[in-house]
């Protein structure tokens, strides 16, 4: 049998020209503006992001390193300015099921200023209520109406009293009600034993007369109760009227800031209408202190997503995707022992912040997040964003806790993971096909030609100065390109494992500065490259030398039958060897 022609140098490895460069050090270069190797993964993303029907988020699958994070970053930035900025949302309370806040929508930057309104609103009110409540002409007028109801029980008395004289009997008033007693012709009270002696007609005749001074007196009695509700009801008139006007006007120059936002013009007349019914949470307590807390508590805003300083979409990477993280969650107070929670307490999660825009989350992350796999297609599904506790989202919940009125959700949901994942999604999970339709998948490597060479140097020029690297001269750049072709093991393509080849940038650049060097050359990337050979061939230069020492023993004369020497190539981490193996 002919033996094979040995390979040649140029077979063994193909060598990249420096002279076919028109520049002398990357500082020449302009930077890429585009991502080189991935025009599959750059279409299948502006359709993703274009495409605005219910389930087309994207999934992006590749191998660590590659960039699909540095790309997915930059082609969103490009994309949110395109996009109107997505309004304010926060939470109010509510007057009547305080279990239950409502949400309010805002223009962008319009949340805080409502919450600064409403606290300035709250330290008004509790200036102005004390002080018209203690003023000269409310006392006037509460005193009235005091003065008019003892002044009319007073008279009915009185008349009973006049006409029980008339009848000779005179009333008492006691400790325990009221009584009458008869007068004998010297108007004194006839006493128990004298009323025995007189006459059976003389008796009957004054307890006719006591008779019918009682029904009088029953009747009186029976109408105070009614006289106490006509006067609690004015003076709750006067207090109406007076709080009203202390706060009338307030409110109607915040509804003027408000005219075209009716949900908030409804949330201020609600506000208006509990102040007026619990003024006194605003005047002095009798210690003498400000009782405004709970007024102050109640009429405060609490802003979930505040989007004044976003321009355009906002895109939010969660790098903890936990079940509360993302959907938000109701905190809880302790006091007396006892766990509380109100509308204050609510907090946002990735989904209230990236909603109008785009939120990036790692597949296997999220995955091996309890509930959060559910808790995302949930809020997919049903387009909102329901704050529910994990307890009462399983059932385990038997107390009552906060139901916040659910927030309309509109997000593009970018899932970045590797091909397994995404195939195992696809395979098991009915639901992964409905919500993330588009896969933009990343390729590890590039077609190798002239054309694609001049853009690698572009980009090693880019990475450089990004990261306020050393310019590179054009023999690094073909000694970085080579090796690129050296990490695809193939001399037709360049690798786009974009961590390796900006590790061998910092790493060169590292060497450079060692020279005190001011650019760098080929001779500092083969350091680099050499010196992370070097960190990682103990195991390699430990099975060589025990061939070398013939502990290993590697047959390489003569002839065997059913026996053949081989190369094993192993894998270790990132670095890979050769090892004779006998088959």
């Amino acid at each position: 049998m002919d033996r094979p022609a040995p390979l040649s140098r140029e077979q063994l490895c193909s060598l990249c020209d420096p002279s076919q460069f028109d520049f002398e050090t990357t500082a020449e270069l302009e930077p890429l503006d585009e991502v080189i190797g991935q025009g599959r993964a750059l279409q299948a993303m502006h359709f993703g992001m274009d495409m605005q029907r219910h389930g087309y988020n994207i999934y992006v699958m590749g191998p660590p390193g590659v960039g699909k994070h540095s790309m997915v970053n930059q082609l969103l930035e490009l994309k949110r300015g395109e996009q109107t900025t997505p309004p304010d949302w926060v939470y109010v309370n509510n007057f009547d099921t305080p279990h239950k806040p409502i949400a309010l929508r805002l223009p962008s930057g319009w949340g805080t200023r409502l919450s600064k309104d409403m606290q300035q609103l709250v330290e008004e009110l509790s200036v102005a209520l004390p002080s018209v409540f203690e003023s000269d002409e409310y006392r006037a007028q509460h005193q009235a109406i005091e003065d008019g109801l003892k002044e009319r029980q007073e008279s009915a008395f009185s008349e009973l009293a006049g006409a029980s004289e008339k009848k000779r009997v005179k009333l008492f008033r006691t400790p325990s009600g009221f009584a009458f007693a008869p007068l004998d012709d010297k108007d004194e009270v006839i006493g128990p034993e004298e009323f025995e002696q007189l006459s059976a007609e003389e008796q009957a005749a004054i307890e006719a007369k006591v008779g019918v001074l009682q029904e009088k007196l029953k009747g009186i009695l029976h109408q105070i109760p009614q006289w106490r509700k006509e006067s609690h009801d004015a003076l709750h008139k006067l207090n109406h009227e007076v709080a009203m006007s202390a706060v009338g006007h307030l409110i109607e120059q915040m509804e003027e800031r408000y005219n075209d936002l009716p949900e908030v013009l409804a949330f201020l007349e609600r506000v208006q209408k509990d102040v007026v019914d619990n003024v006194k949470d605003f005047l002095d307590g009798e210690d003498g202190e400000r009782n405004d807390m709970s007024g102050a508590h109640r009429y405060k805003v609490n802003v979930i997503v505040d989007n004044a300083e976003t321009e355009g979409a906002p895109i939010v990477y969660l790098d903890h995707p936990a079940y509360q993280n993302l959907v938000g969650r109701s905190e809880h107070l302790a006091q007396m022992g006892t766990l509380i929670t109100d509308f204050t307490l609510i907090k946002p999660g990735a989904l209230h912040e990236a909603c109008g825009g785009y939120l990036l989350l790692d597949a296997l992350k999220l995955l091996t997040q309890p509930y959060a796999w559910e808790g995302l297609k949930r809020a997919l599904h049903g387009s909102e964003i329901r704050i529910e506790p994990l307890e009462k989202m399983l059932g385990l919940l038997s107390t009552v806790s906060l139901e916040p009125q659910p927030i309309p959700l509109d997000v593009k949901v970018v899932l970045m993971g590797d091909r397994m994942l995404y195939y195992l999604l696809e395979a098991y999970d009915p639901d992964f096909g409905e919500l993330f339709k588009v896969q933009a998948d990343f390729e590890e490597r590039m077609h190798r030609d002239p054309e694609s060479q001049a853009l690698y140097a572009r980009l090693i020029a880019t990475l450089a100065a990004k990261d306020s690297l050393r310019p590179f001269d054009r023999t690094a750049v073909a000694r970085i390109i080579e090796y690129a072709a050296r990490l695809e093991e193939d001399s037709e393509r360049l690798s786009t494992h974009m961590r390796s080849i900006a590790d061998l940038l910092h790493e060169a650049d590292y060497w450079a500065e060692s020279k005190q060097l001011v650019i760098t050359g080929a001779a500092e990337v083969q350091q680099a490259i050499d010196q992370q050979q070097h960190r990682a061939s103990r195991l390699r230069e430990r099975m060589q030398e025990g061939i070398a020492r013939g502990i290993v023993h590697i047959s390489t004369e003569g002839q065997v039958n059913g026996q053949i020497n081989a190369l094993s190539v192993l894998q270790l981490g990132n670095y890979s060897f050769g090892q004779p193996s006998r088959v």
